[in-house]
């Protein structure tokens, strides 16, 4: 394999992972732009979905793709369509009850609230690791690492091209790029959206326009859940693993990419999160992986330094 096919075989890995991350950026920077909430809970709700997804896949016998004799699209189907329907009321359960009883306290109050909602999370995690399932070692080991069956093929779809290009590196593609563009859509265009950018411009001016913030908030929660909801699926697809930890990693990653685009703001945690996607299968491929961490962070601080509202975020003033 030549060097211009290892720089290509990581420029794909890195925007397949991108895109996934990208889906959990939008859910913190939707509900930032909002109510100004860093939810740390939304990595491990991430992690719940991928519990969920492989619990489905385990009670309903779905077979490897190696073991069924082929790509296994309905149960892929069944995966995106019932794990994001979980992963958002799960999101609209928390914030109904950890954050709308705060939401006119002080800033600090829903943080807090926030890191308590996730240190509960990962702990349900860790107890549904234990579950008496085939798929989760029939509960033996709660807290090891949990094999998700390769529901799809693992065929090069290239044939004998040494660049790798498999049906789950397809399926991130078609799932996740039309989303955003929907979701982009429905921001700017539906009524509902544009409830979601008054109330996140001056949400007591949209209350006196007739909206109900808190019903607005509300669905502001259910979309970000449902769209991790769909990271967790297409994820699960194309790792093969999950743990009860894995939505710290993964929530650092997404925060990161939502103020590396500008908090806020949808198309910067899109590129935010396609750029950390990139950055980190780089570093793997031509730094060494125990520096990556490292080398996303530095990116991340040199960004700030000369551009501290993000890449697409907009320099505004505060007001006394």
């Amino acid at each position: 394999m030549s060097d211009l096919d290892v720089f290509l075989q990581q420029l794909l890995t890195g925007l397949s992972n991108g895109t996934i991350l990208a889906l959990i950026a939008i859910g913190y920077t939707m509900v930032y732009g909002i109510i100004e909430l860093i939810n740390f809970a939304h990595g491990d709700l991430f992690m719940l979905g991928n519990f969920f997804a492989l619990t489905l896949v385990g009670v309903c016998g779905f077979a490897a793709a190696d073991a069924g004799g082929g790509n296994n699209f309905a149960a892929v189907a069944v995966l995106l369509c019932s794990t994001p329907l979980f992963c958002a009321a799960v999101n609209w359960t928390i914030d109904r009850l950890a954050y709308q009883p705060l939401r006119r306290s002080s800033r600090l109050a829903p943080l807090v609230s926030a890191i308590g909602v996730s240190f509960i999370l990962m702990n349900i995690g860790l107890f549904w690791g234990g579950l008496p399932l085939e798929v989760f070692g029939f509960g033996k080991a709660p807290s090891s690492w949990k094999s998700f069956p390769a529901l799809l093929s693992n065929d090069n779809l290239l044939g004998d091209s040494v660049i790798y290009f498999s049906a789950k590196d397809l399926l991130v593609f078609v799932v996740t790029v039309p989303l955003l563009v929907a979701l982009t859509i429905f921001v700017k265009y539906t009524r509902t959206g544009k409830a979601m950018r008054a109330v996140a411009q001056n949400p007591t001016a949209a209350e006196l326009m007739g909206i109900d913030t808190n019903k607005i908030i509300g669905r502001t929660f259910i979309l970000g859940g449902m769209l991790g909801g769909v990271a967790s699926v297409v994820n699960a697809l194309y790792n093969n693993s999950l743990h009860f930890q894995m939505g710290f990693r993964v929530g650092m990653d997404a925060f990161t990419a939502a103020v590396l685009g500008g908090i806020g703001n949808l198309p910067g945690a899109m590129l935010g999160g396609i750029a950390i996607g990139i950055i980190r299968a780089m570093s793997d491929q031509y730094v060494a992986t125990q520096w990556t961490n490292s080398v996303v962070f530095l990116i991340l601080i040199m960004v700030l330094v000369f551009r501290p509202s993000g890449l697409l975020g907009a320099r505004v003033r505060e007001k006394v």
